[in-house]
């Protein structure tokens, strides 16, 4: 389906081809301080693009895409094909005392159709997998066993390119043999070299940024604020690219690619958490990871300042990164890990919002200061607050039970104990010096609570026989410890008696 557009308030054209959808459309981008200028947008499944209307010599071959000019790194998403694999060939190795280099790249194959690697590319990394002391065969066995997405980090040796390839494509074209008659000048506003004989051009869309979408981000915010732009946002990569920000002059324009983005995004982030939890045991199970904005305290100023954190649930804990986990070792080294089930998530309503950041939630933790994100969209909240409990339930489950330090007071004073929350006992009071039980109660006998909010603890559990309420009242030092995690075991209970509990709660 195609749908002809003009200007940048013009319906997105679609094209299908192979069941891939790419789509595309006339929008403004500017650096947040110049006047926007005309581009145009172009989304596919697994990247972003902007582009340029640039003029190219028609001896030219305006298919090729030019090699980098630089030698900076570059990430590059690569879908592995059924049929040609990964459509690249390498040399070199450790055992030659060189890096790992891309020497061949088949034609119509996955690495050619990315349009983003170029023979004389040397391989860094392979899913952040560093191999740039790898013997041959042993990057290639690491890039047969990558996966199906396979994010290359790689940099361009323009140096090498003549070495690793017999003939250039513009020796196969003739172009070496047209540039060497002739009066020719250089055009500082295109780039090329024309001929004073007047050499034929084209106009063609030239890529000028892409940002690969796997595990990037959307943000419709002044980085760092909470100041909504009007019909505009920006696209950050994983890579550390971005498309600086995107302006469209309809709002229904605007919801449109905003929807479109933040849809690839998800599909793709799915996708990699499915990769990571092959890895993992399943009590050890990614439920969900995805940028937040977590608000941080400015003592210089009467407002917050926010900055994209990577959140991740996975099995009993919450983890917090600056930068997405991209190998084993980056989630063993998280700085920022709290347990699912002795934190709270809050969603914050919009009366209650700190100031005009949308979509936001609490995390509460004990023994913590409260942590204020915000997200961009509803969507993004549900899916967080669905895989919450998902989260609770599974943590729940792989605990078991746990023990709190509690003291009772009686006649012959102060008592030690310890409160047990059990998954099939439920609520239980265990007599240290009795060695033995003083009571126990199922969840589902609990009717109410009460604390002082710094110590002291009332439940109130209903008798099966006689419908009487029985209160029970301690003391414990880990008083927000204990009430988070009793609200995990309730909610876990729950769930596990009414299915539907988690359903319900799905976006």
């Amino acid at each position: 389906m195609r749908i002809n557009l003009k200007g940048t308030g013009a319906p997105i054209q679609e094209d299908v081809d192979n069941n891939s959808k790419v789509r595309s459309g006339m929008v403004k981008v500017s650096d947040g301080k110049s006047k926007p200028v005309p581009m145009r947008l172009q989304l596919s499944t697994e990247c972003l693009k902007l582009q340029k209307e640039e003029l190219v010599p028609v001896n030219r071959n305006v298919n090729q895409k030019a090699s980098p000019t630089d030698s900076r790194a570059r990430i590059v998403p690569l879908r592995r094909q059924k049929v040609g694999g990964l459509g690249l060939s390498i040399k070199g190795g450790a055992e030659h005392n060189l890096p790992i280099m891309i020497s061949r790249i088949f034609k119509g194959q996955a690495a050619d159709q990315t349009g983003e690697l170029f023979v004389g590319d040397a391989v860094i990394k392979v899913n952040g997998e560093l191999i740039t002391h790898c013997y041959h065969d042993e990057a290639v066995n690491i890039l047969r066993n990558a996966g199906d997405l396979v994010m290359l980090t790689v940099k361009h040796y323009r140096a090498a390119t003549p070495f690793l390839q017999k003939t250039s494509s513009d020796e196969e074209n003739g172009l070496e043999n047209t540039l060497n008659g002739g009066d020719w000048s250089y055009d500082e506003k295109t780039g090329y070299c024309n001929s004073l004989d007047s050499v034929k051009t084209v106009v063609k869309w030239i890529d000028y940024i892409t940002v690969p979408l796997m595990m990037a981000y959307v943000t419709r915010y002044i980085f760092g604020t909470d100041k909504l732009r009007p019909n505009a946002f920006e696209v950050r990569g994983l890579n550390g690219v971005s498309t600086g920000i995107v302006h469209c002059d309809e709002a229904a324009v605007f919801s449109q690619w905003l929807k479109h983005i933040l849809d690839n995004i998800a599909a793709l982030m799915n996708l990699q958490m499915k990769l990571y939890n092959r890895n993992f045991p399943a009590s050890e199970r990614i439920e969900y990871m995805g940028w937040v904005n977590e608000g941080t305290l400015n003592n210089n100023q009467p407002w917050q300042n926010y900055r994209p954190r990577f959140l991740t649930l996975k099995g009993t804990d919450v983890l917090l990164f600056d930068t997405p986990p991209l190998n084993i070792g980056d989630w063993l080294s998280c700085d920022t890990v709290l347990k699912v089930y002795q934190s709270m998530l809050r969603i914050i309503k919009e009366s209650e919002n700190v100031d005009e950041r949308q979509h936001c939630f609490l995390l509460q933790t004990s023994g913590q200061e409260s942590r204020y994100f915000s997200v961009e969209t509803r969507q993004d909240l549900l899916r967080i607050e669905s895989a919450w409990h998902c989260s609770v339930c599974a943590a729940v489950m792989k605990l078991g039970s746990k023990t709190f330090n509690v003291t009772l007071n009686s006649n012959s004073g102060i008592k030690p104990a310890g409160l047990t929350l059990d998954w099939n006992m439920g609520f239980a009071l265990y007599d240290t010096q009795a060695r033995a039980y003083a009571w126990q109660y199922k969840f589902s006998q609990l009717r109410g609570s009460s604390d002082d909010g710094k110590s002291r603890l009332k439940l109130h559990f209903q008798d099966n026989d006689t419908r009487a309420i029985e209160t029970k009242e301690f003391e414990c030092s880990a008083l927000q410890a204990l009430l988070f995690c009793m609200h995990a075991f309730l909610t876990a209970k729950v769930a596990s008696v009414d299915p539907a509990f988690l359903s319900s709660r799905s976006p």
